[in-house]
């Protein structure tokens, strides 16, 4: 069982085989209790607790925001965009957060204020995973697939110890990238331009 910092009620899990499995309030909770973690769970309930990133990463994903950041204002703020942070509810059941993502402005619109709390029940429409070295890039491929089956039409698995990117569509065959330069937010992020050289120093 696991007790939260800020409140006196012990939260439940479950334990099995395989992980800590704990119930989408009880997900809530942990959050909400402990900010300074970046939490996920997955479709079948399963508790991830993601380390805090060393400094190489944490650069790296400081640039990657600030680099989808500029585009979205000088772009007219177009939807909405997010840093690692954040976490969404897809539509499998499972709460993911992306290392940087973007919702188009009529999706976003077209939710229910209900569906915009804490967790939003969407899945953006362009996501990023930036691999650190605690990261197993089959379980990163695997989200990003997860990514493309709940709703999402660009994303980029980004692995910069060996200067690759995975390119990810829906119903199309992952492209790879040997040591690209940058790379394009196609027609999902129009004029979005990602160079890739501050990721890769």
């Amino acid at each position: 069982m696991l007790q939260t910092p800020t409140k006196p009620e012990i939260l439940l899990i479950v334990p099995n085989s395989i992980g800590l499995y704990v119930t989408p309030e009880q997900f809530e909770a942990l959050a909400l209790a402990n900010r300074d973690l970046r939490l996920e769970r997955t479709a079948t309930g399963e508790l991830i607790v993601n380390p805090p990133t060393g400094w190489e990463t944490g650069e790296r994903n400081w640039n990657l925001s600030g680099e989808l950041y500029l585009w979205w204002r000088s772009a007219g703020e177009p939807g909405k965009a997010f840093d690692s942070s954040t976490g969404f509810i897809l539509q499998n059941g499972a709460t993911r957060s992306p290392d940087a993502s973007w919702v188009s402005r009529q999706r976003w619109d077209a939710l229910t204020p209900a569906q915009k709390g804490t967790f939003p029940h969407i899945c953006p429409d362009f996501v990023v995973e930036l691999r650190s070295t605690s990261d197993t890039l089959s379980d990163l491929q695997a989200k990003m697939r997860e990514y493309m089956e709940n709703g999402a039409l660009l994303g980029w698995l980004l692995n910069p110890k060996q200067r690759q990117v995975e390119i990810y569509r829906p119903g199309q065959n992952v492209e790879v990238l040997e040591n690209p330069v940058e790379l394009s937010g196609e027609d999902i992020l129009p004029g979005f331009i990602l160079n890739l050289n501050k990721l890769w120093v």
